[in-house]
């Protein structure tokens, strides 16, 4: 995955999720009238705009996947706004594009502040923005609420510079570690836990898996006794995890950060790059019949 700038090839695609009403629904804006020459102007108009910023969120592959922006910017603050085609849904895609805006905006842009708003009953970008640990505001400055005027239900979001997000201390009830990490000038980091100190079990076993494609799922399986930490020391895998408590998720890009899995847990793993690597560190040895790889077993098994 990554950013990069509008180009033409990307009119067909954009113009695809425009006129997909399970994605227009739940914007302001009516797409569907639009044409693929609004689309080639909008892209054209995207390389002269100063005051908005549009970028392209781009497979491997470099397959447009949807666009990201930030728009309005003046005084160092700039509107956040999103959209992905429905190829993209549920794998990575929305994330990485608002993720690598926001550092953007603070690093490059030069910015101080980022809001964006949604309406309350669009459920699924609520759902998308709170699982990520963003907060409503009520503090939005009054030229930006100006441009909503007369829009009521609008649920308003911040971030700002030198703030940290999506922060995560436990996922569906599995605690987030981060391991210990060495800085060394020019010449990398070291990373290591230690059995019995930063996890809580004795290390047995351990195995990574490696050189799977971009978008591909593994995993659906859970451990009837067997505790893990997972970890990715290189490129980025989102894991869904799910036990008696909840249903969450958590993308593993960082080296120094780690899940530990204690009780049964139900996981799937996405590789949201490819030749990403997964490491697991385990309690104990293969044992074949600890595994559950039938989901309605698990659900049964775990009293859900």
């Amino acid at each position: 995955m990554h950013l990069r700038k509008l180009e033409m090839k990307d009119a067909p695609f954009m113009l695809e999720w425009m006129h997909d009403r399970s994605i227009t629904d739940s914007l302001r804006a009516d797409f569907s009238s639009k044409t693929l020459q609004d689309a080639e102007t909008f892209i054209l108009n995207a390389h002269e705009d100063k005051e908005n910023i549009h970028l392209a969120v781009a497979s491997d592959e470099d397959e447009y996947m949807g666009t990201v922006s930030l728009k309005h910017i003046e005084d160092g603050s700039a509107e956040f706004a999103i959209v992905v085609r429905a190829a993209a849904m549920r794998r990575g895609y929305a994330w990485f594009g608002m993720e690598s805006i926001l550092q953007k905006a603070f690093t490059e842009y030069g910015l101080e502040s980022v809001y964006w708003s949604v309406l309350r009953d669009n459920r699924r970008a609520v759902r998308f923005y709170d699982k990520h640990y963003f907060h409503e505001v009520l503090d939005v400055p009054q030229p930006v609420l100006a441009r909503y005027e007369g829009i009521e239900n609008l649920k308003w979001y911040s971030v700002l510079k030198g703030d940290e997000f999506n922060v995560r201390e436990s996922v569906a009830g599995c605690r987030v570690i981060h391991i210990k990490t060495i800085p060394t000038v020019n010449a990398g980091e070291l990373s290591f836990f230690e059995a019995t100190k930063e996890i809580p079990f004795v290390i047995k076993r351990i195995y990574y898996i490696s050189k799977v494609p971009e978008g591909v799922r593994r995993g659906f399986h859970a451990h009837k006794k067997l505790k893990q930490i997972l970890f990715c020391p290189y490129g980025r895998i989102q894991i869904v995890l799910e036990n008696k408590e909840k249903r969450e998720e958590i993308e593993l890009s960082d080296p120094s950060i780690g899940v530990v899995i204690e009780e049964c847990t139900w996981r799937e793993m996405l590789w949201l790059q490819k030749d990403s690597v997964l490491c697991v560190a385990a309690s104990e040895y293969y044992q074949v019949e600890d595994y559950i790889r039938d989901y309605d077993v698990f659900c049964k098994f775990v009293g859900k």
